[in-house]
């Protein structure tokens, strides 16, 4: 059977992990890719990726990439437009052109403005990281992580499902939606918490005093809500600028919000304050227990270890010979302990009862999630 062929125009953290992905799914499938980074281009290229490579994007690299099955548009957003004016005339009518924007109404429009609606499904993989690039890229960064389709008018509906079997085939979970609520929502999930977790890092930094102790004694919770304010600076910048009105709506609103549970701790109104975490933690707590949700449930222990060399290898040695399969491991730092300690994570529920059982029997100490 004939396997499809994939072009793409920018190749970075997304459109990489995209490429990787594919090439995975199907192994003899022919990629081309232009990207104005010659030394991204060698490395694809190197790694078995990318089939074709393009420094240069002109009528005749782009008659070229237009032959494939798949063209996907992943340089930044402001490049899109010139793109799309340049490979316009050699569009063939089994095309699917597609991007991977976090924000879908202006290419949407664009895309009306060219007349290329019969081509074009918008795709936006909610997956990502705080380092960018394509030496960043991987496969799995797509696995089980949502990849919303927003179809314009007038494509044909064989065309989205032969899409949305390709998204499924990579890994990831299709999900057709109006471009314009797309955009709403991702603004509330998405968005809005790259400003709020970024603000909050700018809070610190101008109220810490001169020898930097807030800095110095943050931990695991400041570190885990603040994580994804080291992403890109050009992308939010231009998120925000093509996203502003669903942002703005959506941040008075948290303002709002906020200004309410302030002047709930100004009268030391205890039942607000419950109310407010409670219905929190219960929402959130919706999340993990729904199969379909985007925060899955995490089977995770603590253990405390000396703080001395070989304590850590000695720990995931001792479960891998026992059996017990680790998922993830790694050390934390917000314990006020001599010792250190190890935040370790399993795949499946019995695996906690089989490890704490044998890491007490063994005298370390081990404390639940």
């Amino acid at each position: 059977m004939n396997q499809p062929s994939f072009s793409f125009l920018g190749l970075g953290l997304i459109g990489g992990s995209i490429a990787k992905a594919l090439k995975a799914a199907y192994p003899k499938c022919h990629i081309r890719a232009y990207d104005s980074r010659e030394e991204t281009l060698g490395l694809a290229q190197s790694e078995g990726i990318a089939d074709e490579i393009f420094p240069i994007l002109d009528e005749s690299s782009g008659s070229k990439l237009c032959r494939s099955d798949y063209l996907f548009l992943c340089a930044p957003v402001s490049h899109n437009n010139e793109n799309l004016l340049l490979i316009r005339p050699f569009l063939h009518p089994n095309l699917v052109l597609t991007d991977v924007g976090s924000v879908k109404t202006g290419i949407h429009e664009q895309i009306r403005r060219l007349g290329l609606e019969a081509n074009f499904i918008g795709g936006h993989p909610m997956a990502g990281s705080e380092r960018i690039g394509y030496q960043n890229s991987k496969a799995s960064l797509l696995e089980n992580a949502y990849y919303i389709l927003t179809p314009a008018e007038g494509v044909l509906e064989e065309k989205v499902k032969r899409y949305a079997a390709l998204i499924r085939d990579m890994g990831a979970l299709p999900l057709c939606l109006d471009y314009r609520q797309h955009d709403f929502v991702t603004a509330a999930v998405s968005h809005l918490p790259h400003i709020i977790a970024s603000s909050l890092v700018n809070l610190v930094k101008d109220t810490d005093s001169e020898d930097g102790i807030m800095k110095m004694i943050a931990a695991g919770g400041f570190k885990d809500i603040t994580r994804i304010a080291s992403s890109s600076t050009i992308m939010w910048q231009q998120i925000c600028m093509t996203n502003s009105v669903n942002i703005s709506d959506l941040l008075g609103r948290y303002i709002t919000s906020l200004q309410k549970i302030r002047d709930g701790i100004d009268r030391m109104d205890s039942k607000q304050l419950y109310s407010f975490f409670d219905n929190a933690r219960s929402y959130r707590e919706s999340f993990i227990d729904s199969s379909s949700g985007p925060i899955k449930k995490t089977y995770t222990i603590h253990v405390e270890i000396p703080d001395e060399a070989g304590s850590l290898a000695a720990v995931a040695t001792l479960l891998a010979l026992n059996q017990i399969n680790i998922k993830n491991i790694g050390i934390t730092h917000n314990r006020e302990s001599q010792d250190g300690v190890l935040r370790i994570e399993f795949h499946e529920p019995d695996a906690i009862g089989q490890a704490v059982r044998l890491l007490e029997n063994r005298g370390y100490s081990v404390f639940p999630k």
